[in-house]
C-alpha cells in the first residue's frame, strides 16, 4: 500500500513559519497585504476568495478587495485596477480570471505589476520561473507540488520527473521547477506517443492533464511518487477526484496525494507565502 501524502501536513508547517515571518515584519512596521480583485460574484471566484482570505487571517496578512460590477467598462476596471497596482501599501494582487467578455484579460494580465502578481499569471513571471529568476512568482499550483515534494523529504536531484500536462497553470511551470532542482524531466502532453511508455520510468510523476482517472496502473511502477493535480467533478462519486484512479493506482505506487485534500489544500498557503515574500522584497 502506498504513502498517503496528505496536504495538512504540509500547511501546518508552512502556517508557523509563515506566522513567524510576518510578526518580524510587523516588528519593522509592515504588515504584508493582499488584494483581491474580482469582477462580478462567479461562485468558483467566491469559494477560493473565502478560502484564500481565511488562511491570510491566519497567517497575519491583510487582505483588502477591489470587487467590481460585472458590468463594468473597460476605462473603469483600467482606473480601478491602476490605483491597486500603483499602491505601494499592497504587496500582492491576485487577479480573478476570466473577466467578463466586455473587457480585455490579456490587457489585464500583463498590466499587473510583476513584483505583485503572487499567482504568477504575468508573462514576465512566468519568464522567471523558466530562467529562474526572482522575476514574480511561481503559478500557485505549480509550487504547491513543489511544496509537497519538500516536506515530505523528495529531493528532485538526479531523478526521472514525468509531468503529464502543458499547460501554463501548472504543465511547464512545474517542470521547470523539477528542473531547476536539477530533475531530468519529461513534458507528456495530447500529442505525445505512448505516454505510460515514459512516465512508468518516472521516479516522479506529475499528473496535470484535467482528465478524470486517465493516469492508471499502467503509467506507474512501485518505487514511484504520484503528485495529482487533477481537479475533475467524479459522477460517480458525486465529488471532485484526481487525474489518477486512486483504487487503481494507490496499490500499485510508493506514495501519492489524494484528491481533494492533496495538492489543492496547500495552494492558498503558496498563494500567502507570495505575499510574505512580496513584502520582503521592498525592504
Amino acid at each position: 500500500m502506498a504513502e498517503i501524502w496528505k496536504g495538512k501536513p504540509v500547511v501546518d508547517a508552512m502556517v508557523a513559519r509563515m506566522q513567524g515571518e510576518t510578526a518580524a515584519l510587523a516588528e519593522r512596521g509592515i504588515i504584508p497585504t493582499l488584494c483581491i480583485v474580482r469582477v462580478g460574484e462567479r461562485p468558483d471566484d467566491l469559494s477560493y476568495e473565502r478560502g484564500a482570505v481565511k488562511r491570510c487571517d491566519s497567517v497575519g496578512i491583510r487582505v483588502k478587495h477591489l470587487v467590481l460590477p460585472a458590468d463594468v467598462t473597460q476605462a473603469e476596471f483600467d482606473k480601478a485596477f491602476t490605483a491597486v497596482n500603483e499602491d505601494p501599501a499592497i504587496h500582492g494582487i491576485l487577479l480573478f480570471r476570466p473577466l467578463p467578455k466586455q473587457l480585455d484579460g490579456e490587457r489585464a494580465r500583463q498590466m499587473l505589476n510583476p513584483a505583485k502578481d503572487v499567482d504568477g499569471c504575468t508573462d514576465a513571471s512566468l519568464a522567471g520561473v523558466f530562467t529562474n529568476t526572482k522575476i514574480g512568482f511561481p503559478p500557485c499550483t505549480a509550487q504547491a507540488a513543489m511544496e509537497i515534494l519538500h516536506h515530505y523529504g523528495v529531493d528532485p536531484k538526479g531523478k526521472k520527473a514525468a509531468v503529464i500536462g502543458r499547460s501554463l497553470v501548472i504543465g511547464r511551470p512545474v517542470a521547470m521547477l523539477l528542473m531547476h532542482e536539477n530533475a531530468t524531466v519529461v513534458n507528456c502532453h495530447t500529442r505525445t506517443v505512448d505516454v505510460p511508455s515514459i512516465t512508468k520510468q518516472a521516479d516522479i510523476l506529475i499528473a496535470a492533464a484535467g482528465v478524470l482517472h486517465s493516469v492508471t496502473p499502467e503509467y506507474t511502477n512501485p518505487d514511484q511518487v504520484v503528485i495529482d493535480v487533477g481537479i475533475n467533478w467524479d459522477e460517480q462519486k458525486g465529488g471532485i477526484s484526481g487525474d489518477a484512479d486512486f483504487a487503481s493506482v494507490e496499490p500499485a505506487v510508493r506514495a501519492i496525494t489524494p484528491v481533494p485534500g492533496g495538492v489543492g489544500s496547500v495552494t492558498t498557503c503558496v498563494l500567502a507565502d507570495h505575499v510574505i515574500t512580496a513584502a520582503k522584497r521592498t525592504l
